[in-house]
């Protein structure tokens, strides 16, 4: 029978979160020659490369396999320390003797502006997170490789070994500036005008806008529209753009709703609002710290979303 030894499971996860041997022996307080003889160890117990040599360091399939494995075991060690009073937050003279639970999760830029910052400074009291900024589909991927433990997506299938909940809609519209709807619009938004208007989009990902330009198609049994493109891959700093008048954009209500109620945004097209589920998925693993997350999110999810 493989034994799966933990410090050859830890200078893995290190590397993983690293991206080098020389990074992951400094994060381990050991010496590069050390993780090396322990990943040697590991991928000789297991029979397969775990790990392709460079900079960064890249996980092979079986790596990414063992790491999930590493995390798991991590986080339900800091629970079971933590449920014995070992590691609990230390005071501001203190030092605690274990680290406490270290959770990584992926939010949307949009979910991180409005409403789910609140309760990550709640936790961020019982436990280290590491938040990571990725949109809708794409922050599946960094589950299944085994990257974060938990998401908040618009995703609703879970990923294999994860579970799901709904937490709520972030309700999205067109909007633009009041100068630049009297310029681009000034016969409303049908499909010349939009052919013509320049549209705003977080980045390469973000198919809010593009959804909105296809249904406007489609509904119209035109083609294709392809007005002119600009990017701006930051959630405040991509409504300020809109207000500015660099371009329309998909705005949630949530985001929108202050510029809106002082004129500097104006709706164009409300009646084709689009509702972006919000779920929370996780691992499926007992885990009181990861549990108690979903438990903070789901609370302010509640007051926050429809």
């Amino acid at each position: 029978m493989v034994d799966l030894q933990p410090d050859q499971l830890r200078a893995l996860e290190a590397i993983a979160a690293t991206g080098t041997f020389d990074a992951a022996a400094r994060r381990l307080g050991v010496t590069p020659s050390a993780v090396s003889q322990r990943m040697r160890a590991l991928e000789a117990a297991v029979g397969q490369v775990l790990v392709r040599r460079g900079r960064p360091a890249e996980l092979t399939p079986p790596g990414r396999v063992l790491v999930r494995h590493a995390r798991h075991l991590a986080l339900q060690q800091a629970d079971v320390l933590a449920e014995l009073g070992i590691g609990a937050s230390p005071g501001p003279d203190e030092d605690a003797r274990v680290p406490l639970p270290e959770i990584t999760l992926v939010v949307s830029g949009d979910a991180l502006t409005t409403w789910a910052l609140p309760p990550l400074v709640e936790a961020s009291t019982w436990a280290r997170l590491e938040v990571l900024r990725e949109d809708e589909e794409h922050s599946v991927g960094l589950l299944r490789d085994g990257t974060a433990v938990a998401a908040v997506t618009s995703v609703a299938d879970p990923v294999p070994g994860c579970r799901a909940t709904l937490l709520g809609h972030m309700r999205y519209r067109p909007v633009a500036s009041p100068a630049f709807v009297a310029r681009w619009f000034p016969r409303g938004a049908d499909l010349d005008a939009l052919s013509r208007a320049p549209v705003l989009a977080f980045d390469r990902k973000d198919d809010l806008q593009e959804r909105y330009l296809r249904l406007r198609a489609e509904e119209a049994g035109a083609a294709p529209l392809d007005p002119p493109r600009h990017f701006v891959p930051a959630s405040n700093e991509f409504r300020r753009a809109v207000e500015l008048g660099m371009g329309w954009g998909m705005l949630p209500d949530l985001q929108a709703a202050h510029a809106t109620r002082a004129g500097r945004l104006v709706g164009f097209d409300d009646a084709r609002a689009t509702l972006v589920p919000q779920h929370w998925q996780q691992w499926r693993l007992h885990s009181t710290s990861l549990d108690r997350l979903a438990d903070a999110l789901v609370r302010a999810a509640r007051d926050a979303l429809t």
